[in-house]
């Protein structure tokens, strides 16, 4: 009997040390690399919606918070330098009378200024891709903005100027709702056919300024239009592929994803579940459905209170189906198979999907969960670093560089008496 034990204990340690093969390491230590790489390379998220969480429920960010994905506390654990603060705008306010959009993009700053100001030790501006660099190496998080709905510049060219001397360094032209700038992929109403005249007009002058064009909630032929008019690579800052989830235009089409990495763009994927699985996407969608039968059965208001009591009833009894860190590396895999490794980067979403998170991705404080199940999917040390910000920095840098370009070619001119404009022949994107 006794034999027979010793036996088992024999062959169950020999089995163990099969499986684990040699040089393979073991979890601790590939976590213990995750975090390494983590911390080592900068990390730049490109979509995290703070201000209106901060507009709407202010909790002190500087220590770590009670609610939300976002804190200093957090941000420091999961190794993020540089988080782009978005600026939005509800889509309700682009027809709530002149100035409200305006004023309200405004006041997302300031909330952004705010947290800077109140600890400059922990925060600083980020407006260049220098700037970021230099937050990883003060061991700051690195609060860099986009503006998410070109509403605020509410049909003045000028305002672009105004929001770009503010910080803004990328606008998502429209959100939820077409306007006066571009159609949205949310919204069946489509009366522009892509990008307006004054669309268009807009993405030449973010060009000339150096403000990233953001093609993220648009509609195909509004990115299309992006496309064919910018000067410079755009960025989707929160987008991910529609391939996984079949029907879901706010996804990107593998023919948009090439095309946008033919012009060295890069696809930030958005952590939310429903923009990672079908199973998520199609749970959107009945909730959704189930809350507008709901309402009107019931003559309830449509208000944030209302829709979240529906919403933990609906959870009860219909269980989410949460994507996982291996959901968001799928989409990674799928950008870079038919685009390239060169065109894919991080655009969580955090404070902005509301409870969708995948599991290990619930927060700021977890990236080294992507990291360590990019190193299993056999990533290296080099291909990971691009994927966490290099790519980002890389069309950040275009961008500045064709701005000063613009600015010197318009100051030649304007030096030689001639009719300042804009630059004809090659431009620094890729073909």
């Amino acid at each position: 009997m006794c034999r027979g034990i010793l036996g088992l204990i024999v062959m169950t340690g020999l089995l163990a040390a099969c499986q684990r093969q040699p040089g393979k390491p073991s979890e601790e230590e590939r976590m213990a690399q995750a975090r390494e790489l983590a911390h080592r390379y900068v990390i730049v998220d490109t979509h995290i919606d703070v201000p209106y969480r901060l507009e709407e429920d202010w909790e002190d960010l500087t220590k770590r918070a009670q609610r939300g994905n976002f804190d200093y506390v957090r941000a420091k654990e999961g190794g993020l330098d540089v988080a782009f603060m978005s600026i939005y705008t509800p889509s309700r306010l682009e027809t709530a009378g002149p100035g409200k959009a305006f004023a309200h993009a405004n006041r997302m700053i300031d909330h952004v200024m705010d947290l800077i100001r109140r600890a400059p030790d922990r925060f600083m501006l980020v407006t260049s891709p220098e700037e970021a660099l230099a937050a990883h190496e003060q061991g700051k998080i690195g609060l860099a903005m986009g503006m998410e709905n070109g509403a605020p510049i509410e049909g003045d060219l000028g305002k672009l100027k105004y929001f770009y001397d503010k910080g803004i360094r990328y606008i998502t032209l429209a959100h939820a709702r077409s306007n006066d700038i571009a159609d949205s992929s949310y919204d069946e109403n489509r009366p522009n056919g892509g990008l307006s005249d004054f669309g268009r007009a807009v993405v030449k002058e973010m060009n000339a300024l150096g403000i990233l064009v953001d093609v993220s909630h648009l509609s195909d032929e509004a990115i299309h239009d992006v496309l064919e008019v910018s000067a410079v690579p755009p960025i989707a800052s929160h987008s991910s592929a529609r391939h996984f989830t079949p029907g879901f235009e706010r996804n990107l089409s593998d023919k948009l994803i090439r095309a946008i990495a033919r012009r060295g763009g890069v696809v930030m994927i958005n952590f939310g579940s429903a923009f990672l699985t079908k199973a998520a996407n199609d749970y959107s969608k009945a909730e959704n459905a189930a809350w507008e039968a709901w309402r009107k059965e019931r003559g309830v208001a449509d208000t944030p209170e209302e829709h979240e009591r529906f919403r933990k009833a609906y959870r009860a009894q219909h269980p989410y189906p949460y994507a996982t860190v291996k959901d968001v590396v799928r989409h990674i895999n799928h950008v870079v198979g038919i685009a390239g490794i060169e065109n894919v980067g991080l655009g969580s979403d955090f404070d902005g999907v509301g409870d969708s998170l995948p599991i290990g991705l619930k927060d700021v404080s977890q990236y080294p969960n992507l990291v360590k199940a990019l190193l299993e999917e056999g990533y290296t040390e080099p291909e990971i670093e691009m994927i966490l910000g290099r790519n980002l920095l890389r069309v950040w840098r275009i961008a500045q560089n064709y701005a000063a370009s613009v600015r010197g070619v318009t100051e030649r001119d304007a030096d030689d008496g001639k009719d300042p404009a804009a630059p004809a022949g090659a431009s620094p994107q890729r073909n």
